[in-house]
């Protein structure tokens, strides 16, 4: 992989004061993919400077409504309200639309609802294309990260975790841009989006489907040695998915995925040095926790 060319960092500018009560925080109940796009539309909002008051006379929705939608407060909101709001706020339709629809069907809505929700010329999401130096970021590490994404979860979920997460790009390029590494802000995105994707035990990831995709298990066709190394496969990535987030990143790139250090390094945002110290602490936990195979003739 190519290490992507720092993107222009622009300069930084304070968010604007509002008077009146500040926003309040997202719910506890709000979902990994409905905070996909309410996250950057609370963004959007708090770099406009508007107040409730003034935006709720702009979009012609009472003030206690667009509270409670970027809130993520009472029911999920439809589609008019939040084109009604993303257009006021200057944020692209088209990936929001997306985003909305897909925790929309999270939430359990079925697709009549969300048609009925867009059915109307005036509210339907317009495909536009994407900033150009999104579409060259995505070029450049999509195919990166759907080996990242494929470790944890199955084909259907890995493709709508990388969709998502390059739609939520899209709503937040310009704080992408503006961020110290504009990779590791990236990475973060798919992280978070993948991870909330994954099966979890005991608070973290499982990598047990990873386990059968291995060339070792593929290549076995003794059903005892299959067995055997199945086995100790799952110990290994049991043991993988207790890593810090940090290390776990390294490992299953460096391991799983078959980057280079340079490669990991690029993808990351981090230095070198890092990816190897990370490594480094990884393999001695490992080491720590999966005994060496015994050969013949030794005792236990």
């Amino acid at each position: 992989m190519t290490t992507p060319t720092e993107p222009p960092v622009p300069p930084g500018r304070p968010a604007p004061t509002r008077p009146g009560r500040k926003l309040g925080p997202v719910a506890d109940n709000v979902g990994s993919v409905h905070r996909a796009w309410l996250d950057p539309m609370r963004t959007a909002y708090q770099a406009s400077g508007l107040t409730l008051n003034e935006l709720s006379s702009r979009v012609r929705f009472a003030k206690s409504k667009i509270s409670e939608l970027l809130r993520g407060v009472g029911l999920y909101p439809r589609w008019e309200i939040v084109y009604r709001l993303a257009d006021e706020l200057g944020m692209p339709n088209w990936p929001l639309y997306r985003l909305w629809s897909q925790a929309a069907l999270e939430t359990h809505k079925s697709s009549d609802w969300i048609n009925g929700c867009t059915d109307r010329t005036t509210l339907t999401a317009t495909h536009t294309n994407p900033p150009l130096e999104h579409r060259a970021f995505r070029e450049l590490v999509e195919n990166d990260y759907t080996l990242y994404a494929q470790v944890f979860l199955d084909d259907d979920q890995r493709d709508n975790a990388i969709d998502a997460t390059f739609n939520r790009l899209w709503l937040s390029w310009n704080e992408a841009l503006a961020d110290h590494d504009t990779r590791r802000y990236a990475w973060n995105v798919l992280r978070e989006t993948v991870m909330a994707r994954a099966p979890h035990r005991d608070g973290r990831p499982e990598l047990g489907n990873a386990a059968f995709d291995t060339v070792i298990l593929q290549n076995l066709t003794d059903p005892a040695a299959y067995a055997n190394e199945l086995t100790e496969t799952l110990e290994l990535f049991t043991a993988i998915s207790r890593l810090p987030d940090r290390q776990l990143d390294v490992i299953v790139l460096r391991r799983l995925c078959g980057f280079s250090h340079g490669a990991a390094s690029a993808l990351l945002g981090t230095s070198l040095a890092t990816i190897r110290s990370d490594e480094r602490h990884a393999t001695r936990f490992l080491d720590s926790v999966i005994p060496p195979p015994r050969t013949e003739g030794t005792t236990p």
